[in-house]
């Protein structure tokens, strides 16, 4: 069994450790807004989660990527426990890739691989969408 400990630092103030060691610091107040926020983490790590995904299955098809970025929004619901409802992810893609691998690539995350994705999948539908972008426009 893994182990995370939280230790309280005062207000709505936590750090984290996780089972790695890293720690973080969480705060829960947003007004104060010291560190992220547990629901925040959620949407971070389904970003994480896919992206790291992404990178596996394009570099096994031996794509050239050489930009990605993942853009996480969602809706939480209005009464407690305000759990994500809809979630939207755009994944920009950039590199020597063909639109295939990437759909194949982000579609293998979404239903097979990332296990933040299976989890938040039981209150909120998941969306995505991509972007294959030019690098060379992009230095202009």
């Amino acid at each position: 069994m893994q182990t995370a400990e939280i230790r309280w630092i005062g207000k709505q103030e936590f750090v984290a450790k996780g089972p790695s060691g890293h720690a973080l610091v969480l705060d829960a107040d947003r007004t104060t807004n010291v560190g992220c926020g547990p629901m925040e983490l959620l949407l971070m790590a389904l970003g994480a989660c896919t992206a790291t995904d992404v990178v596996i299955i394009l570099e096994k098809k031996r794509e050239k990527l050489e930009k990605l970025e993942v853009i996480c929004s969602g809706e939480r619901a209005t009464e407690p426990p305000q759990v994500w409802t809809k979630m939207e992810l755009l994944f920009r893609v950039g590199g020597k890739v063909t639109d295939e691998s990437v759909k194949k690539a982000i579609a293998l995350s979404e239903e097979k691989y990332c296990s933040v994705a299976a989890m938040l999948r039981k209150t909120a539908e998941i969306h995505w969408r991509y972007e294959i972008v030019d690098l060379e426009k992009e230095k202009e």
